[in-house]
C-alpha cells in the first residue's frame, strides 16, 4: 500500500535539526580572523625578514602586499557571495583575472627588456625561487581550509567558478603572508616566482575545492 504523503514527509523530517542561516558578514569575519591568526603566528615564530624596516622604503614591498592582498580579498569576496545559490562568480572572476593580468605583467615588464639572458637568469635565482614557491604553497593551506569549510556550509550552483575563486584567494593569501619573509625586492623575480606559486595552489586547490563543494 503506498505510503501517504504526510507520513513520508514526517518520516523524512523527523530527525532534522534547525540550521543557522548563512551570513556573508559572518563568513567574512571568520576568514579575517583566520588570516589575522596566521599572520600573528607566522610573525611570532620569527619568520619576518630581518631588514624589514629598510625594505619598507622600497616601493616593491608595497607592490607585493597590495597585489597579493587584492587577489586574496577579491577571491574571498567572490567566494562568499557565490556560496549563495542565487549568485554567480563569473563577473567577479573576470575582474580578478583583469587585476592579475595587470599585476603580473607589470612585474614581468619592469626592467626585463633592458637585461640580457645572463642577467635575467641571475635575477631569477631559481634555487631561491623554488624555495619561495613551496613556502607560499604551505602558507596558503590555512586559507584553503577556511575556503573549504565555507563552501561546505554554502550551496554554490556554479561550483567550478566558485572553486576557482576560492583557490585564487588561497593562493593570493599564501603569497601575501610570504611577503613578510620574502628576501627579494626585484619585480621580475617576484612576478615570475609568485606566478608559479600561485598557479600551483590555484590548480590543486580548484580540484580539491571542487570536490569539497559537492552538495
Amino acid at each position: 500500500m503506498p505510503m501517504r504523503t504526510e507520513s513520508l514527509v514526517d518520516q523524512l523530517s523527523r530527525d532534522l535539526q534547525p540550521v543557522r542561516p548563512r551570513s556573508p558578514v559572518r563568513d567574512a569575519m571568520l576568514l579575517l580572523a583566520l588570516a589575522v591568526a596566521e599572520i600573528a603566528v607566522f610573525l611570532g615564530l620569527g619568520f619576518m625578514r630581518p631588514d624589514m624596516p629598510a625594505a619598507m622604503d622600497q616601493p616593491s614591498l608595497w607592490w607585493k602586499l597590495a597585489s597579493m592582498g587584492t587577489i586574496a580579498g577579491l577571491g574571498a569576496s567572490v567566494t562568499i557571495l557565490a556560496a549563495d545559490p542565487l549568485r554567480s562568480p563569473r563577473r567577479g572572476l573576470r575582474w580578478m583575472f583583469a587585476c592579475m593580468a595587470v599585476i603580473f605583467a607589470s612585474g614581468w615588464l619592469i626592467d626585463a627588456g633592458g637585461s640580457d639572458l645572463g642577467q635575467l637568469l641571475h635575477r631569477l635565482d631559481w634555487r631561491n625561487g623554488l624555495q619561495c614557491v613551496w613556502k607560499m604553497d604551505v602558507l596558503s593551506l590555512p586559507a584553503a581550509i577556511g575556503m573549504a569549510i565555507l563552501l561546505r556550509r554554502g550551496a554554490p550552483t556554479d561550483r567550478e567558478g566558485t572553486a576557482l575563486a576560492a583557490a585564487l584567494s588561497a593562493a593570493g593569501w599564501g603569497a601575501f603572508v610570504f611577503v613578510f619573509a620574502c628576501p627579494s625586492d626585484d619585480p621580475l623575480y617576484i612576478a615570475v616566482w609568485y606566478t608559479v606559486g600561485c598557479a600551483i595552489v590555484t590548480l590543486l586547490g580548484r580540484a580539491i575545492l571542487l570536490f569539497v563543494s559537492r552538495w
